[in-house]
C-alpha cells in the first residue's frame, strides 16, 4: 500500500527526535567498524595466504552479509530491533579482537563470515528501525539524513585503515574496528523494541512474499541495476584508467561519492513533496548516461564528468527506490523492504565487479563500461512497468 502525504504548510513534524539522534550512533560505530577493516582484513589475508585469501577473505565477508540479511526481518519479529542490533554489534566489533592470533586462511574465512552476519544484522535491521523513526511525510529527505552519516564514516575509516596499517600495525586497527562496534551498543537502550502496533490489515510481510511481490520487486531490480555499475566504478575504475591519470582517478571517486551524496538529498526532499515514483526512471538513464561517457578511459574530462553523471543518478535512484519501497508496506514489512533492498545492493555490486573483470578480459575496458551501461538499461522495463502500475498513487 502507498501511504498519502499528509504534509500541511508550517506543519511539518520534526525530523531528528531524540530515538533518531540515538540511532546515528549505531549507524556511525556500524559504519566505522566495517569500513576500517574492509580493505586492511584482505591485506591481512594477503601477507598470511596470498591473493587467494585475499578473495576469500572479501567473498565470504559479503557472501554472509548477503544471507545474512535475508534473515533478519525473522530474527526482528521474534526478538525485536534491540537484540538483533546488539547482537550485530556484538558480532561485527567481537571478532576483530581475535583477528591476528592465526594468519590461517580458515581462521580469516572464519573471522570475515562473523563479521558479515554482524553487518547484516546492524544493516537491515538498523534499517527498518531508522524508517520507524522518521515521520512517513519526510521519509526521503530523513533517509538522505541517514544516509549522510552512515557514509561520512565510510568515507573517512576505509582509506584510514590502510593508512594506520602501515604506521602502526594490524592489531591496534582492530582493536579501533572493535571497539567502534561495540561502544555503540550503549546506545540501544534507548531505542524502541519493536514497530508500533498497527491494525490487524498490516501484518508482517516475510522475505520470500517480498520477493514474490511486483510492488516491492520492481524498485529493487532497478536500484540493482544501479548498483551492478557502483560495484564496478569502485573496483575498476583505477584499473581502466592509465595509471598516469591516478590523480584523475582520486578526483573521480570523491566527485562520484559527493555527488551521489548530494543527489540522495535533493531527491529525498524532492521526494517528500512530489513522491519518490517520478525519480526512479530518471535516476536509471542519468546513471547509465554516467556509465557510457566512463567509458572514455583516456579522456580526463570525461571519466570525471561520467562518474559525477552516474554519482547523481545513483543517489536518486538510492533514495527515491528505498523511499518508495517503505512507503509500500506497513511498519510491520520495514525489515523486509531493508532486507530487499540491501540484497540488491550487495548483489548488484558483487555481481558487477565479478562479471565486469570476466568481461572486460575479453574485450577491454572501453567496450566493457559500455555494454554495462546498455545492460542497466534493461531495467527501463520494470521502472516503466513500476510507474504505469502506480501512476495515479505516489
Amino acid at each position: 500500500m502507498i501511504n498519502s502525504r499528509a504534509e500541511g504548510a508550517g506543519s511539518r513534524p520534526p525530523l531528528v527526535t531524540r530515538p533518531l539522534l540515538l540511532r546515528f550512533v549505531s549507524v556511525i560505530g556500524a559504519s566505522t567498524s566495517f569500513y576500517l577493516l574492509l580493505s586492511v582484513v584482505p591485506l591481512y589475508a594477503e601477507v598470511c595466504g596470498g591473493g587467494y585469501a585475499a578473495g576469500l577473505a572479501t567473498g565470504a565477508l559479503m557472501l554472509a552479509t548477503v544471507g545474512g540479511g535475508l534473515a533478519t526481518p525473522r530474527f526482528v519479529a521474534r526478538f525485536g530491533y534491540r537484540l538483533v542490533l546488539v547482537a550485530g554489534l556484538v558480532l561485527l566489533g567481537t571478532p576483530t579482537l581475535v583477528l591476528t592470533a592465526s594468519g590461517s586462511t580458515a581462521w580469516i574465512t572464519a573471522v570475515c563470515v562473523v563479521r558479515g552476519l554482524g553487518f547484516a544484522f546492524t544493516v537491515v535491521a538498523g534499517g527498518a528501525l531508522t524508517a520507524s523513526l522518521i515521520p512517513p511525510e519526510r521519509r526521503g529527505e530523513g533517509l538522505a539524513l541517514v544516509g549522510i552519516v552512515s557514509g561520512v564514516p565510510s568515507l573517512v575509516a576505509l582509506p584510514l585503515g590502510v593508512w594506520l596499517v602501515g604506521h602502526v600495525g594490524y592489531v591496534p586497527v582492530c582493536i579501533a574496528g572493535a571497539v567502534a562496534a561495540l561502544a555503540a551498543i550503549v546506545s540501544v537502550p534507548g531505542l524502541p523494541g519493536r514497530p508500533d502496533s498497527e491494525p490487524t490489515s498490516g501484518r508482517s510481510i516475510g522475505v520470500l512474499a517480498g520477493f514474490r511481490t511486483a510492488a516491492l520487486l520492481r524498485p529493487a531490480v532497478v536500484f540493482s541495476a544501479t548498483a551492478l555499475a557502483a560495484g564496478i566504478t569502485v573496483t575498476f575504475l583505477p584499473l581502466a584508467v592509465p595509471s598516469a591519470s591516478t590523480g584523475v582517478v582520486a578526483m573521480a571517486l570523491f566527485v562520484q561519492s559527493a555527488a551521489s551524496t548530494v543527489a540522495r538529498w535533493v531527491a529525498g526532499r524532492h521526494g517528500d513533496r512530489n513522491g519518490p515514483a517520478s525519480l526512479v526512471l530518471p535516476g536509471l538513464v542519468v546513471s547509465a548516461a554516467g556509465t557510457l561517457l566512463t567509458s572514455l578511459t583516456h579522456s580526463p574530462v570525461a571519466v570525471v564528468v561520467g562518474v559525477a553523471l552516474f554519482g547523481v543518478g545513483f543517489g536518486v535512484t538510492q533514495n527515491a527506490t528505498l523511499t518508495l519501497m517503505y512507503a509500500r508496506v506497513p511498519a510491520s514489512g520495514y525489515g523486509t523492504v531493508s532486507a530487499l533492498w540491501n540484497f540488491a545492493y550487495d548483489a548488484g555490486m558483487g555481481v558487477g565487479a565479478v562479471g565486469f573483470g570476466v568481461l572486460a578480459g575479453q574485450t577491454g575496458y572501453p567496450l566493457a563500461f559500455t555494454l554495462t551501461a546498455a545492460l542497466m538499461l534493461t531495467a527501463l522495463a520494470p521502472a516503466w512497468r513500476d510507474r504505469l502500475a502506480n501512476g495515479s498513487r505516489r
